[in-house]
């Protein structure tokens, strides 16, 4: 499963609430044209990645769900989207929590208990809490990038 964030305004996630099947055509336009680059949006994909950074916030008891909040768009659980109220608690709750918080919570072998997707843990340690620092700073900025612009965000999953 890979997880991919895109900044969404307010009035986009509104209709995207009301109206899901408008939603979902247009998020994906959204990447496929790149129209969101131009327009001064933040992406963030931290892709196969997104289980680690959550597996580290929930070991080290920081709210909300990390990555598991907002609001379902699509039926199918592959689109929600996140208010801009939620992405600015966010970004606060982010930014006062250093990477060592959760990177305390590093533990190769329960995640490779618990199947932390994509499961990497067991064979290279080392490189892959570098990998899931990586991503967890790649969220971090999106989020906080995201709630200065006052942005809210489109959160797709994809199998």
């Amino acid at each position: 499963m890979s997880v991919g964030f895109v900044g969404a305004t307010a009035e986009e996630l509104d209709r995207a609430w009301r109206e899901p099947e408008w939603a979902e055509p247009y998020v994906w336009e959204l990447y496929d044209s790149g129209v969101f680059r131009r327009d001064g949006r933040l992406d963030c994909g931290p892709a196969n990645a997104w289980a680690g950074p959550r597996f580290l916030f929930d070991a080290a008891d920081v709210p909300p769900g990390f990555l598991m909040d907002g609001f379902m768009i699509a039926e199918d659980g592959t689109l929600f989207g996140w208010t801009v109220e939620e992405f600015t608690a966010l970004a606060a709750q982010v930014r006062g929590t250093p990477w060592e918080r959760p990177a305390a919570h590093y533990d190769p072998g329960r995640m490779a208990r618990d199947d932390v997707h994509p499961n990497p843990w067991a064979f290279d340690p080392a490189g892959r809490r570098e990998w899931i620092q990586a991503a967890y700073e790649e969220l971090v900025a999106f989020v906080t990038g995201a709630a200065e612009r006052g942005q809210g965000a489109f959160m797709s999953f994809a199998r």
